[in-house]
């Protein structure tokens, strides 16, 4: 492997790693903070690929459909919270996976229903859909260069939110105590409900940026949130910068296994999972 050859595979491991982060940041702030075990956040993800691909159908515009993907997710968010996750705080896991489970499959209806079994395409933004030429043959997508400048962006503002703001006080104070929370007169219900729907919003969001890049087809939540689950352990409960290193570090692994040793390339993350949980069983990080 030659070093052009070799920067390409680096650049889409870490594009792929951020691009995973935006849906496990969701998935570990709901499982770490909240307690909930969410088997229904991959098709949070799958929503907003399909909402990419119906509203830029519709508007002919992928940053119209995004920006519009993000409200209705959001709103998705606090609906869902206020609707059903908002009784299950002091359920227990198995009626959290019972709910949850049962989401997975009433979205996969609806998206049968309204968009069909077919696997379709969204199209790059034409201001993005050039190459950066690395050699007579070799080029990179400047689009894939974008995902991964957004996905910065985004865990610096994520980082800004959590570290610096009153709300992201409110959500630390929240994951250590919710009784000592609501005692102090804070809303922390209102908390929970924010927290849910930023989730859905960075998963759905993840979902509408990669779709140019992914395609969209049927089931393809369940995927991701097997792998989201995996960075949520490796990174440590609730903690979401280790939720971004973990989502590096398996997107790297993904991407160089399936280059260096295509056949055992299903295996690699799970390896790695292992030899960290080994290291470290609490994971690589502490909540929040």
């Amino acid at each position: 492997m030659d070093v052009y050859s070799l920067a390409i595979q680096l650049l889409n491991g870490v594009q792929y790693g951020l691009l995973l982060f935006l849906v496990a940041s969701g998935l570990t702030l709901i499982f770490g903070i909240m307690g909930i075990i969410n088997l229904a956040h991959g098709s949070f993800y799958m929503i907003g690929a399909y909402m990419a691909f119906s509203l830029s159908s519709l508007t002919g515009s992928l940053l119209i459909a995004i920006v519009l993907g993000i409200v209705l997710s959001v709103v998705l968010g606090v609906f869902l919270e206020w609707a059903l996750f908002s009784r299950l705080y002091q359920r227990d896991h198995l009626e959290q996976v019972l709910l949850t489970y049962g989401l997975i499959l009433v979205f996969e209806e609806l998206r049968s229903l309204i968009v069909g079994n077919d696997v379709h395409g969204v199209a790059v933004p034409e201001s993005f859909n050039w190459s950066i030429p690395l050699t007579a043959t070799l080029s990179y997508p400047v689009y894939r260069l974008l995902m991964s400048a957004v996905c910065i962006v985004l865990a610096g503002l994520l980082y800004l939110l959590i570290a610096k703001t009153r709300l992201g006080m409110m959500i630390r104070a929240g994951a250590s105590n919710r009784e000592m929370v609501q005692s102090l007169g804070l809303n922390i219900n209102l908390v929970y409900r924010l927290v849910f729907a930023l989730g859905v919003a960075l998963a759905a969001f993840a979902g509408m940026l990669g779709a140019p890049v992914s395609s969209v087809y049927p089931g393809m939540g369940t995927g991701v949130l097997i792998i989201c689950f995996v960075v949520v352990v490796i990174g440590g409960i609730g903690s979401v910068w280790g939720a971004l290193v973990a989502s590096l570090l398996i997107g790297l692994a993904d991407t160089f296994g399936k280059v260096l040793i295509p056949g055992a390339a299903g295996v690699t993350v799970y390896l790695l999972m292992a030899a960290i949980l080994l290291w470290r069983p609490e994971g690589l990080f502490r909540r929040v």
